[in-house]
């Protein structure tokens, strides 16, 4: 089904090592609007999806594993160079004892993620417009982050990834528009 190239959807550079905003990004990676969560909901959604949108929710969803690997390549980028007390002062010292500089699958405040992070109704129009608020939140997310760090290259990557959620959005909002099409012209709610 896929084909992996060896190489980023896009470059993450950052300038220095910044402990605090890693901690801030790891939301985008294992959050409930993050890149995980995300992925995983469009590729499990899209087997009760209409034929004409499966390839959208593959699509996209491929897509944000690719988003997830940047965000991680972006925290251990930010946190390479970390010690034990710059961790814990930062405040990942329960995340540094257990996990050293492991990435690990939890929420910026810690908490761990969980399979309820993923909406799956079976009802396209309403996966679709779950799916629709879910990019919102993430493209509000990295907004945030965006403003959240004064590190321009770290901005540039956090601003691709805004621009691309905003896209999935957009593509989601077609794809209602398809479903609510075919709808009423076979006259099914």
């Amino acid at each position: 089904m896929w084909i992996y190239e060896k190489k980023l959807q896009y470059p993450v550079r950052v300038n220095k090592c910044d402990i605090t905003m890693a901690k801030y990004l790891i939301e985008q990676y294992g959050g409930a609007d993050g890149e995980l969560a995300a992925a995983l909901r469009y590729l499990n959604q899209r087997y009760s999806i209409p034929d004409k949108v499966i390839g959208l929710l593959t699509d996209i969803g491929t897509e944000e594993f690719a988003h997830l690997e940047m965000i991680a390549t972006m925290v251990y980028k930010l946190t390479k160079d970390a010690s034990a007390q710059q961790m814990e002062e930062a405040g990942l010292g329960a995340h540094y004892a257990n996990h050293d500089n492991a990435l690990f699958y939890n929420n910026a405040a810690g908490v761990p993620w969980t399979a309820a992070y993923i909406q799956a109704k079976g009802d396209p129009l309403a996966d679709l417009y779950e799916d629709i608020a879910a990019e919102e939140k993430a493209r509000a997310t990295y907004q945030w982050l965006i403003d959240m760090t004064d590190d321009v290259d770290l901005q540039d990557s956090l601003k691709f990834l805004r621009q691309r959620e905003i896209v999935h959005s957009l593509r989601f909002r077609e794809a209602v528009e398809i479903i609510k099409e075919d709808r009423e012209t076979k006259k099914i709610f």
